[in-house]
């Protein structure tokens, strides 16, 4: 009998990790799945657009915009009909000196209170459920981000920017591991286009991880016939993501933001508008449209797959199918919120999540 707790450890760190170092194509993909309600109501178009402290999560350079004051953004968000949390908090603070801004991010997804059934049977093989104990998979990321302006190139502000990122991953007392990875950030803004170019887990991201199962615990697996997982090394690809905006006045109080962002991975060949034995791409186009700048209406479209029609037939047809979501905000002085209403997966297995987002710019005052 094979415990269901081992099925819910390796299903959190990948029991397949067996070598000393590997390449896993989706490493670390909570760091992917977006920031604020804005970037998800837009289907995360905001490589170009971003313009507060969540720059730090989608293109550090543009923390320049933060121009004014410190801002403060906050998120939450729950999955899987609230078995895991998302949770995301960021601030930036601008030098007006130097046209320099430093930001700090934190991301924190997790599935908590998770049975750990791992001493349900008893010897005699009788079922003790006072043994039942639960613990929690949680994901965390600490990105610190800097920002600086440079001289106008013609009629653009040219900015670049970058990400010293900490990662720890935790399950329960059974595993953890530590990484580290670089992101480097380009964009070039103007009145009415944004231009922007990331590059993340620029030198590789790795997530170094230490088992530490006790004896006790590793007899019970080995008896079930359960891989003991050794210490053993993630490494993630760089990607490469651009992504381009463009602002429309349609009178004094109507506007269009349109942005679209491509997605380029260099691991192999994934299910995406253009895939290649080497590279992917995958686009994103985001629309938001602002009223009097205060109340805004979003919508977006993301994770373009090409599926079966209908897998119960013999005429079976493949099209595309993506990721829809919407989203709504307004702005009372200093105080933004925002919400988003998202597609986890596709047309085809909806699974839909509420997202909730404030921000708050942190006005000094004038100094006499």
């Amino acid at each position: 009998m094979k415990y269901p707790i081992s099925i819910c450890i390796f299903f959190f760190f990948g029991l397949s990790v067996q070598s000393f170092c590997q390449f896993r194509k989706y490493s670390n993909e909570f760091l992917n799945i977006g920031a604020a309600a804005r970037g998800l109501g837009m289907g995360n178009a905001q490589l170009a657009s971003v313009e507060d402290a969540t720059a730090g999560y989608w293109n550090p350079s543009l923390l320049t915009i933060v121009s004014n004051q410190p801002t403060v953004s906050l998120m939450h968000a729950d999955y899987f009909a609230g078995i895991a949390k998302y949770d995301f908090a960021a601030v930036a603070i601008p030098n007006k000196a130097n046209k320099s801004t430093i930001g700090f991010s934190l991301l924190r997804f997790a599935v908590d209170d998770i049975p750990n059934t791992l001493f349900l049977v008893e010897p005699d093989g009788s079922l003790n459920y006072n043994n039942i104990q639960s613990f929690s998979s949680a994901d965390y990321a600490f990105l610190f981000s800097y920002a600086k302006q440079f001289k106008k190139v013609k009629n653009y502000d040219v900015s670049f920017g970058g990400n010293t990122k900490i990662i720890y991953r935790k399950v329960g007392t059974f595993a953890s591991a530590w990484g580290f990875g670089l992101d480097a950030a380009v964009a070039f803004t103007s009145q009415r286009w944004k231009f922007g170019a990331v590059i993340k887990d620029l030198t590789t991201t790795f997530n170094a991880w230490n088992f530490t199962f006790s004896e006790k615990e590793k007899q019970v697996l080995y008896l079930t016939k359960n891989k003991i997982p050794i210490q053993s090394t993630e490494i993630t690809q760089p990607r490469l993501i651009l992504g381009a905006a463009h602002f429309f006045n349609l009178n004094k109080s109507l506007s269009i933001l349109s942005e679209i962002n491509t997605d380029i991975t260099f691991d192999g060949k994934r299910n995406t508008v253009i895939r290649g034995n080497t590279m992917s791409i995958d686009p994103r186009i985001g629309l938001e449209l602002g009223i009097k700048k205060s109340f805004f209406v979003r919508a977006g479209i993301s994770n373009f797959q090409n599926a079966l029609a209908d897998a119960d037939t013999l005429n079976q047809k493949k099209v595309w199918i993506y990721q829809p979501s919407i989203g709504a905000g307004f702005k009372v002085k200093n105080f933004y919120v925002d919400y988003a209403f998202t597609n986890l997966a596709n047309q085809q297995n909806p699974l839909y999540t509420h997202v909730f987002s404030i921000k708050l710019d942190l006005v000094k005052k004038n100094e006499n």
